[in-house]
């Protein structure tokens, strides 16, 4: 993460909430040909992360019993050194959000991986279709079994939470603002309105 404490994110249920909102993100883990990541869903399960991979995903025979990190990234930009309106000694950066989650990994049965994708499909199903839910008992339960046969499902269990915040914490308030501005006016608005509330 950042090394600059200003923008150290530490609030770890705030972190949490993120990672449910964004609810993808990478999970990363060493394997004996070298590093290896995975994009994947996550929801949590009494305090631990859940998701799944396809069963030939490279990474899954390397998890169960590996630390892992898992990582969420959250809206992100370029800021122009113009935007600052404070002088010429300015330079290029990038402004950002992510949480990394560091734990042990096991491997889930079949029985909590089915109740890991069922729980996943409803939260989403939630947010994205709540007039007219997917249940996985809309569908054949032979091919739904046949797609429960093609996946593994985990579980990390958090260690540690590591946070970042980089929003210009840095700079005096009226230089934030106006970089919020370019950033609005560029259609980055999700950034340009965490810059706007960000705690200097």
């Amino acid at each position: 993460m950042h090394p600059n404490p200003k923008f150290r994110w530490e609030d770890r249920e705030a972190m949490a909430d993120f990672v449910r909102d964004v609810g993808m993100g990478l999970v990363f883990a060493g394997t004996p040909d070298g590093p290896r990541v995975a994009h994947v869903p996550v929801i949590f399960c009494d305090g631990r992360l859940q998701f799944h991979l396809a069963r030939g995903n490279a990474i899954t025979r390397h998890l169960d019993g590996a630390t892992a990190l898992f990582v969420v990234n959250g809206p992100d930009s370029y800021i122009s050194p113009g935007w600052y309106g404070i002088g010429p000694n300015e330079v290029p950066t990038w402004n950002y959000v992510s949480v990394e989650v560091e734990g042990r990994v096991r491997q889930l049965d079949r029985a909590a991986l089915i109740a890991q994708v069922d729980a996943l499909t409803a939260e989403q199903e939630a947010r994205h279709a709540p007039d007219a839910p997917w249940t996985r008992d809309k569908a054949d339960p032979v091919h739904i079994d046949r797609m429960f046969d093609a996946i593994l499902g985990f579980e990390l269990d958090p260690q540690a939470w590591r946070g970042t915040m980089k929003l210009g914490q840095n700079k005096p308030a009226e230089a934030r603002a106006s970089v919020a501005d370019a950033l609005d006016a560029a259609g980055r608005r999700s950034i340009a309105h965490l810059m706007r509330n960000v705690e200097s």
